[in-house]
């Protein structure tokens, strides 16, 4: 009896360490996926930096006002999301996995997933990219409000809870929204800061918007098949209307623009790499999720507000030169504020030493 008691003993000392090797792995691939999404930020906005790109935002490309501020950003977007549906249907491919693609797709979950990847595609996206070609990497933070835009609009569409300690989280991202806001009083802030906020606060209401949709695709369909449909219609959308529309408001050339964009082999290893970063987080995001639970994961995602900025000036500041992609001090405590405060809306921190004290019990 006594080796039976030190055999159950040993088995769930090993069943414990084992769940507790999972959620770590767990939430290292989920901080994998703020980290990657920092890399797209700064991987697509160099690409709208450099080749043709630099040419059309000079003053002597002849576009209107209205084209270099609402049409290339939504061509940057549209050139972005449409690399990222390659590699993702490149990847089912090679995984075998296109037919369930192509079955899933029409069922209503899968038609769920395309209405929430127009939100946060063409809609989004874009609204990401002009404030950020406006305001530069402090907008990050600005977007990384979506997870409390998801709660407040989760209470109101779908019931979901609201309680005390996810209003305190969403007063913290406020607040360092504000504090990011109060940089528009220094001397070095970019002249177009208060208008790539605005837009910044757009994407953030969009992806919150998805996120709330998406939750209920996302129950149903396997997370791969689902990151497949989000960005093909994110980038099919995104070409083939938004990109367009805008192009006939500014009576420009669209379709000489996108071909000249397409075939820029410079920018475009850019946003290869952009398209091939928004992939992977997606997907280590969902896996992350599953992991270590969606709330921790969550919470590790949203670390982007921090890796944006430190990415674009990586990236684009040290690496390649670019001058205008550092970040006051206050910036950089007020995204790593807004970590905090989407760490408590997401989950109770106190749970984690629970969690930890269940384990090594």
């Amino acid at each position: 009896m006594q080796t039976s008691g030190s055999v159950s003993l040993a088995a769930v000392a090993a069943k414990h360490k084992m769940a507790s090797d999972f959620r770590r792995k767990g939430i290292i691939i989920a901080l994998g996926s703020g980290l990657l999404y920092g890399f797209y930020t700064a991987f697509m906005t160099l690409g709208m930096s450099v080749g043709i790109w630099d040419h059309w935002y000079g003053e002597d490309s002849g576009l209107s006002a209205f084209a270099v501020f609402y049409l290339l950003a939504a061509l940057g977007a549209a050139t972005t999301d449409t690399c990222s549906a390659l590699w993702a249907l490149s990847i089912a491919t090679i995984r075998g996995r296109i037919g369930d693609f192509v079955r899933t797709i029409k069922t209503r979950p899968g038609l769920v997933m395309v209405g929430a990847a127009v939100i946060g595609g063409p809609l989004a996206s874009t609204a990401y990219v002009v404030g950020i070609q406006q305001a530069g990497s402090i907008v990050v933070p600005i977007s990384a409000l979506c997870p409390a835009v998801g709660a407040v609009l989760g209470r109101f569409l779908f019931k979901q809870e609201l309680n005390a300690r996810m209003m305190l989280g969403i007063a913290i991202c406020l607040s360092a929204t504000f504090m990011i806001g109060m940089t528009g009083l220094e001397e070095e802030a970019p002249p177009g800061l208060l208008i790539g906020i605005f837009f910044g606060f757009i994407a953030a209401v969009c992806w919150g918007i998805e996120g709330c949709v998406c939750g209920y695709g996302t129950s149903m369909i396997d997370p791969e098949i689902g990151i497949t449909i989000r960005q093909v219609t994110a980038g099919l959308s995104n070409l083939i209307i938004l990109v367009p529309l805008f192009g006939m408001i500014a009576g420009a050339n669209t379709f000489g623009m996108v071909g000249q964009a397409f075939t820029d082999g410079y920018a475009m290893i850019w946003f290869a790499l952009a398209g091939l970063s928004a992939y992977l987080t997606f997907m280590f995001w969902y896996k992350g999720n599953g992991m270590c639970g969606a709330p921790l994961g969550m919470s590790c995602n949203g670390t982007f507000s921090f890796w944006g900025p430190f990415c674009c000036w990586i990236v684009i500041g040290v690496i390649m030169g670019f001058e205008g992609w550092g970040m006051s001090p206050v910036a950089w405590a007020a995204a790593l504020i807004m970590v905090v405060g989407i760490f408590i809306i997401a989950m109770n921190p106190l749970d984690l030493f629970k969690k930890k004290d269940q384990v090594t019990a």
